[in-house]
């Protein structure tokens, strides 16, 4: 006689899980990272940055006032540190070195220009000189491109991707179902 409060199958189930990481540790040049959407934001980033330090340039005697070099040194600073960024990647550099937490470093790099395009761009937009306003619209613009970037960053961090290269992640699961023996 079975026991009423044992079920009539058992179930296990095994799942495991395991992920490989295909990268090529050779550097070369591939300009098809230049057409993806990250590729595109970095190119957007440079334009925008160098737009709004020509901007503050161009004012004349303004250009040594403090809010415009604080402008200058953001612009400049993020000009030059995205476009190596983007030479990594056209390059394959990210790859080559793929243990390093490449996406954490641009996800904390993004988030840190995304505040301090906030307080440039407010601060030239504030002082009321024509070449000042316009740059600071184009350091929103670059607040805006950096918090995209920084939002893609996070979501890439949170799916387990690689800056670079092909990460595969594999799931196998198994279910058995067993009946119970008969009790003498």
């Amino acid at each position: 006689m079975a026991d009423p409060g044992f079920p009539g199958q058992h179930t296990t189930t095994t799942t495991v899980k395991s992920s490989s990481t295909t990268v090529d540790t050779t550097l070369r040049f591939d300009s098809s990272y230049a057409r993806t959407l990250p590729g595109y934001i970095k190119i957007a980033e440079i334009v925008i940055n160098l737009i709004g330090f020509i901007c503050i340039e161009a004012s004349g005697q303004w250009s040594f006032h403090s809010r415009g070099q604080w402008f200058n040194f953001v612009s400049m600073t993020a000009f030059w540190v995205t476009g190596i960024l983007l030479a990594f990647y056209l390059f394959h550099v990210i790859e080559k070195f793929y243990k390093v937490p490449w996406l954490k470093f641009e996800l904390g790099y993004c988030i840190t220009w995304t505040v301090l395009y906030l307080i440039a761009a407010s601060l030239a937009v504030s002082f009321h000189v024509e070449a000042y306003i316009a740059a600071g619209f184009f350091g929103f613009c670059g607040m805006a491109l950096y918090g995209l970037d920084g939002f893609l960053k996070y979501k890439a961090l949170q799916s387990g991707q690689l800056a670079q290269g092909e990460r595969v992640m594999n799931r196998q699961t198994t279910t058995t179902v067993s009946s119970p023996s008969a009790y003498p």
